[in-house]
């Protein structure tokens, strides 16, 4: 063991001095990269990552010729009576510069791992960036922060070639354990140079495994409850907006997209609206248009006389000042923060502590959560995370509520559940609420009125009864269930030929001038054993597939089929009825009722 320690001391100095500034300055560089987006992104990154990529001698020498007497700082801090050469200021910036892209990218990944729902969330529920980069990103990305930092020191407590460059190796003054290997070696103390190799060791590894028992403690706190617990009761409170005299949602907007162009205009009041449309139909950027997480390229939003978005007028109102609330499919709870935490942040700022934990216990109470307020959203089932993230959605008093898919997570008896309280909670608020769903009947039982879209375009809009029972267009038809088509023409004012199943039909409503297409609803075909009756046609059964409680039917009309997919119209029936028909010789009749007849 060498009697002069200070190498020991000056490294530590040197280390947490270099980690302390590329903490503050890697996180501030991290976080303003992340949403860069202007022009020499790739070429500022390439600046902030060169150290990692150079030799730490090049580095030395550059920063030699920056801070040395003829540098431009050099000459700068001269006036002051500064030199930052040959000491051991010179050693830590040094060592700050050689460590600062390891913090960095570290960062970087870390606040880039955050689910941007989370993000999106928080804004819509009125929070200001700095809140939101201190409750939520932060928090979030500390894991990673934390390991960066700790790489950070490693790297600067073992920085040689870039220190020697610019502070020298000045015993007791420059000289860090580094240093004092090397020059160990070359004067031949082979064991001086074990003892600070072993020395360096084991600061670095010791940092590392702090940290990494800091976080398996962290992921352990997280597991205390183990298992989900079950939804054996329902229940939302809902804290309705203010009503204004001018109520209602108008939306006239446009936005280029890769896939298609959106192109919607609608005007909707406090009856929920559902959109209803395949993937990729536009139902979800339209909610996002009108959040203000993306903005249109041309139009205008109104809500409640409230202009958010006017692209004529320069108008494109923040996120959190939009009076939305937004509960998207995965719920986007904060992770990092507890049951009563969530709801919290939902409420409106400003409230004392007395105020804010009464109403989050009244909210728990109300959502049957009463306990679980200091619990975590991992510890939580699927139908409570959803009635967390609608309590903190409506905690917000939003003037209007955006639902993105809020059953698609769940099992089909939690979501049948949920969905008879979604409509209850939905009756008791009379803010504007759009409901998006590619599902029909989950559309037709909680909302009264539908929206249908396809291509970014609405192609139908009006109360459920409309699309249902009027649908305008096949894709409307389609969306609504139906699953039997076929091309037509007009024979006369009551008769049509169905090209596709090979018959003529009889009609009772009036024939449109552009007649395409007729359908029916596998539901609506009636088997009969009057074969006399009208449109009613002998069928051959192609083949079957069962469900749980019904059976469909491929069936041809006319002719026996020739193969498996040889079949004209598909009908549905319940497996009592079928355990009727089902031995009855073929052919069967099947009458398609002219009532129940689409045309369009």
């Amino acid at each position: 063991m060498p009697q002069d320690l200070s190498p020991l001391w000056i490294s530590l100095r040197t280390a947490s001095l270099a980690t302390a500034i590329t903490f503050f300055l890697g996180i501030l560089a991290a976080y303003t990269m992340l949403g860069y987006r202007g022009k020499g992104k790739s070429i500022i990154e390439g600046f902030l990552v060169a150290p990692l990529i150079l030799p730490p001698t090049v580095i030395g020498f550059l920063l030699l010729l920056l801070f040395g007497k003829n540098g431009p700082l050099g000459q700068w801090m001269e006036t002051w009576g500064i030199s930052i050469v040959f000491t051991w200021y010179g050693a830590a910036i040094a060592a700050t510069v050689v460590a600062f892209p390891l913090m960095y990218k570290t960062a970087l990944g870390a606040f880039q791992q955050i689910d941007q729902n989370l993000l999106r969330v928080a804004r819509t529920l009125g929070a200001r960036e700095i809140r939101i980069f201190w409750r939520i990103s932060l928090p979030l990305a500390l894991p990673g922060i934390l390991a960066a930092t700790t790489l950070a020191f490693a790297r600067a407590l073992g920085e040689f070639g870039a220190t020697l460059m610019l502070a020298g190796n000045i015993p007791g003054q420059t000289q860090t354990i580094p240093m004092a290997i090397y020059f160990a070696v070359e004067a031949g103390a082979m064991d001086e140079a074990m003892f600070w190799a072993i020395t360096i060791m084991v600061v670095s590894l010791s940092a590392i495994v702090t940290v990494n028992y800091w976080q398996d403690r962290r992921q352990a706190k997280g597991r205390i409850w183990g298992e989900k617990q079950s939804d054996s009761s329902l229940g939302i409170a809902v804290i309705s907006p203010e009503k204004s005299e001018n109520t209602g949602l108008f939306v006239d907007i446009e936005k280029n997209l890769a896939n298609f162009h959106l192109q919607v205009k609608f005007q909707t009041s406090n009856q929920p609206l559902g959109l209803l449309g395949g993937s990729g139909a536009g139902k979800s950027m339209v909610l996002r248009c009108i959040a203000g997480i993306e903005t249109p390229t041309r139009g205008k939003i109104i809500l409640n006389g409230k202009v958010l978005f006017d692209s004529e007028k320069g108008i494109n109102l923040p996120i959190r000042e939009r009076g939305i609330g937004f509960v998207v499919q995965n719920y986007a709870l904060f992770p990092h923060m507890s049951v009563a935490e969530n709801i919290a942040f939902g409420l409106p700022p400003g409230l004392s502590s007395h105020v804010t934990k009464k109403l989050v216990e009244s909210q728990l109470i109300n959502v049957h959560l009463s306990g679980m307020g200091d619990r975590y959203p991992h510890q939580l089932s699927g139908g409570q995370q959803q009635r967390v993230a609608l309590a903190r959605a409506l905690a917000s008093q939003p003037q209007a509520l955006l639902l993105d898919e809020p059953f698609s997570a769940l099992d089909t008896f939690l979501r049948s559940q949920l969905e008879q309280q979604m409509i209850e909670t939905l009756a008791d608020y009379h803010g504007v609420t759009l409901f998006v769903t590619h599902s029909m009947e989950e559309a037709y039982r909680v909302c009264p009125n539908l929206l249908a879209m396809e291509q970014g375009k609405i192609i139908q809009h009006g109360t459920k009864y409309d699309l249902f029972q009027h649908p305008t267009t096949v894709s409307v038809t389609q969306l609504t269930g139906c699953k039997n088509f076929s091309p037509a023409i007009a024979i006369n004012s009551q008769t049509i030929e169905a090209l596709d199943w090979n018959c003529h039909l009889i009609v009772r409503e009036s024939i449109p001038e552009n007649l395409s297409h007729v359908a029916i609803r596998a539901h609506h075909l009636v088997f009969t054993n009057n074969p006399t009756q009208e449109n009613t046609f002998p069928c051959w059964l192609v083949r079957t597939v069962e469900t749980p409680h019904r059976m469909t039917l491929f069936l041809k009309l006319n002719s026996p089929p020739e193969h498996p997919q040889d079949y004209h119209l598909q009908g549905e029936v319940y497996k009592d009825k079928w355990a009727i028909i089902q031995d009855k010789p073929l052919p069967w009749y099947v009458t398609l009722e002219a009532i129940k007849l689409i045309l369009l």
